[in-house]
């Protein structure tokens, strides 16, 4: 949950919104085709990707073409598979060929059978009607911009120009033209055992590509297909079959591999095509000269010998770490929340007693409540006497007389009346709900009291439980007080009759003896009486002591169970810093935890001290701790979203912030302070060094070099023109802005091209294995090898 919150942070701060911070819109429909096994793992990022960038996104579809081995995770999306359709040509060769002509016999496979040739046309037909009704989305409706996407090792893509020009033929029914663009995978980190057959399938496809790029490269087949089954020619040049080609690879210019480097490239994908189909309307804010103009770019490619360049691509981001500042935010405002949990509270020892209810008044009352009252003693006089004579009873002991006169009977009636009828009246005792009862009321008309004041008066670990300690000293009174009493009992019941004081009136034997009963009555069945009402009166302070140990240590799981949350949400916040970029990324745990602070502060200032503890706010910690910690942490995630996240200090602007974050320890007016010119020169820095294109070259500086780069973010803002100011009059490359009115990230797009297939490390490597593979029988062509341009 916590990381979920996070990432719905973060994919905020990414997503432009609201009438000053609109998102970029695509001006002609776009499709995506990705054409094989291993182009699928590209489509659920470039739809997320898309999603948070393009306003009309839901207006793009995505077509994915395979052997039916595999089918992107994407299209179990009940919200992504209206726009993804599933193209699986099941039947062609599969792993279990050998592989020495497996490339080979898809080819013939795929035309051996029209099944395939129906399901591709059934699908592209069903996209041009899916667009037709996303028309409303798009400014025009002239052309359609189709990107195919593959990876050179798929052995599928030895069918890229036909599954291609079948798209084209079909959508070209709907549209006035169709801009076609291809984006070729590389994959360079070593494949397992299978990296030297992979290296040749992708020099074939390679090999292959330089065929379909040629001027005069021609192409018909009878591709289309009528309701009927008819057949319908497909026909293609002279001419190139795409617009650009663009050659990404998982290791840079440098031949150090980025990590997750593929999922970079899909990011550059979205990136060049929004470039390319931006909206007019988008496109007129920005500054003259600034937009990117595909024409001027595609005729600066072309060698002297007319020969078309490739094209590769990098891309550098320097973003506000928006994913790391929920976490240290969520963090610091649950460290606010202990904070003001454990706050001191001033209140006497007797307001504390009567915060749980267990005060001497509430108690007294109650002790009283569970022994029958004290007249009830006046029904003993009431018994039958055996008739014995007072010059009987004066020799003996109080005891003896009581014997004498009652047998068991004074005791039978005080067990049956006072003892037993007590002992009911304790088994009804619902300490635990009643305590209870008193805590929740009391709490909720005293809303700074925490468990953790609950805890501390209740702990009697270190002797300064205040509560527990005032029970536990009653309990050692009331112990001492029914010894004493008890003492007395036996030495008032050995006590001799005629040495008991009481009137007697000489030869009034019978009043003598009422007058002994009295005496007797009173004096030891009172002490009884006193002894009974004692002992419910410890009981019942043992039980609220019993019940104290149990609240205190279901305080205790609670605050240990706090604390463990706390170090967790610490830790993931630490670690989340730690993995992003060191300058970017610094000061966040100590610049946030001032914001959260500020922020909880002027919430209080408004609403109140105890705001925090509201119900519309966190509310009860310790229930919601009871019925289940992660609705606390729920609550903590609400607040966060609607009460910090929502503030002006989380509306600056990327730089601000950072520069607000660099100088977070230093005063005012400390000279140390990170001057904004120092803070800039480093982001540019920055950007320029990680936007490195995403392919190695024999030659760094080759003759053909052409180079674009493209910022995305806001154009009036003081870095992007700080950006366009630096090395202004030494700059030999084309800088441009895609305008986004945006506060949480800057975006550099690299464009490099002009460079031919020779040029390719990747190119030169791999055609070792290619060669090899050739003399060892493998068969990766369907066509002559004169067709194939010369191997260099």
């Amino acid at each position: 949950m916590v990381e979920q919150f996070a990432a719905d942070y973060s994919a905020a701060e990414q997503r432009l919104k609201g009438s000053e911070d609109d998102q970029s819109s695509i001006h002609y429909p776009t499709v995506f085709l990705f054409v094989g096994d291993e182009a699928g793992q590209a489509i659920e990022p470039m739809m997320k990707s898309n999603a948070l960038r393009w306003a009309n996104n839901r207006g793009v579809v995505y077509c994915h073409v395979s052997t039916g081995a595999s089918v992107s995770e994407s299209a179990n999306s009940d919200e992504a598979s209206a726009n993804l359709f599933t193209i699986p040509l099941t039947g062609l060769p599969s792993e279990l060929v050998d592989k020495r002509t497996k490339r080979e016999r898809l080819s013939s496979t795929f035309f051996s059978s029209r099944d395939h040739l129906i399901l591709l046309n059934r699908t592209f037909r069903q996209i041009n009607d899916t667009i037709g009704d996303y028309g409303r989305m798009y400014a025009s409706f002239d052309r359609l911009h189709l990107a195919v996407i593959t990876r050179v090792d798929d052995p599928i893509n030895i069918l890229m120009p036909d599954i291609t020009l079948l798209a084209q033929s079909i959508f070209g029914t709907l549209f006035k033209s169709v801009q076609m663009d291809l984006f070729a995978l590389i994959q360079e980190r070593e494949q397992g055992d299978s990296f030297g057959y992979a290296a040749a399938l992708g020099v074939s496809f390679l090999r292959e590509l330089e065929r379909v790029q040629r001027p005069d490269f021609t192409y018909s087949a009878p591709l289309q297909l009528t309701g009927d089954g008819l057949t319908i020619q497909v026909n293609h040049g002279p001419s190139a079959l795409f617009d650009l080609v663009y050659l990404l690879s998982d290791r840079n210019e440098r031949g150090m591999t980025a990590l997750n480097g593929m999922e970079q490239n899909y990011e550059i994908i979205c990136r060049v095509m929004l470039l390319k189909n931006r909206s007019r309307k988008d496109a007129s804010n920005q500054f003259s000269g600034e937009s990117y103009n595909n024409t001027s770019f595609k005729n600066s490619l072309k060698a002297e010998s007319g020969k078309m360049g490739y094209v590769s691509a990098g891309l550098a981001r320097v973003q506000r770490p928006a994913y790391a500042i929920a976490l240290t935010v969520l963090y610091h405002l649950f460290d606010q929340v202990i904070v003001r949990l454990q706050a001191v509270q001033e209140l006497d020892q007797k307001e504390k007693l009567r915060f749980f209810g267990v005060d001497h008044v509430t108690l007294a009352a109650r002790s009283n409540s569970l022994i029958p009252g004290a007249d009830r003693l006046e029904d003993l006089k009431g018994l039958i006497t055996s008739g014995v004579s007072y010059e009987q009873l004066r020799g003996m002991t109080l005891l003896e007389a009581e014997h004498a006169l009652y047998g068991n009977g004074c005791d039978t009636f005080f067990n049956k009346h006072f003892v037993e009828a007590t002992e009911r009246l304790i088994e009804r005792l619902k300490v635990a709900e009643d305590i209870k009862a008193t805590l929740a009321r009391n709490m909720k008309e005293n809303t700074n009291i925490s468990l953790f004041h609950l805890f501390k008066w209740t702990d009697d670990s270190d002797g300064k439980g205040e509560v527990i300690g005032a029970v536990r000293e009653k309990i050692r009174d009331l112990t001492r007080a029914i010894e004493h009493a008890q003492e007395e009992l036996e030495v008032t019941s050995a006590t001799r009759v005629e040495n008991l004081k009481f009137q007697r009136i000489p030869f009034m034997d019978k009043r003598n003896v009422r007058s002994f009963i009295n005496a007797f009555l009173e004096g030891v069945y009172g002490l009884r009486y006193e002894v009974l009402r004692l002992k419910a009166e410890l009981t019942l302070y043992r039980r609220i002591a019993a019940e104290l140990e149990h609240l205190n240590q279901w305080y205790r799981v609670r605050i240990e169970r706090l604390h463990d949350l706390r170090a967790q949400l610490k830790t993931a916040a630490k670690q989340s810093i730690s993995l992003g970029d060191d300058y970017i990324g610094q000061n966040v745990f100590d610049y946030y935890e001032r914001v959260t602070s500020d922020v909880v502060l002027e919430l209080e200032e408004k609403r109140g001290s105890s705001v925090l503890f509201e119900e519309r706010y966190i509310g009860n910690v310790a229930e919601l701790l009871e019925q289940e910690q992660s609705l606390f942490i729920e609550r903590l995630i609400v607040v966060c979203r609607r009460d910090i996240f929502t503030t002006e200090r989380f509306a600056l602007s990327f730089e601000e912030e950072l520069l607000e974050r660099a100088n977070v320890s230093v005063s005012y007016n400390n000279r140390k302070a990170l001057p904004k010119e120092e803070l800039f020169q480093q982001l540019y820095r920055m950007l320029e060094d990680n936007a490195t294109i995403n392919i190695r070259l024999f030659d760094y500086m080759h003759k053909n070099r052409y180079e674009e780069k493209y910022l995305f973010g806001d154009r009036s803002s003081e870095f992007i023109r700080y950006a366009f100011g630096m090395d202004e009059a030494s700059r030999i490359h084309k800088l441009g802005c895609l305008n986004e009115k945006r506060s949480s990230e800057v975006e550099k797009l690299h464009l490099m091209g002009g460079f031919h297939m020779e040029d390719l490390i990747y190119f030169r490597n791999a055609k070792v294995f290619y060669v090899a593979y050739l003399h060892d029988g493998h068969k990766f062509h369907s066509i002559d090898e004169s067709e194939l341009s010369i191997l260099r």
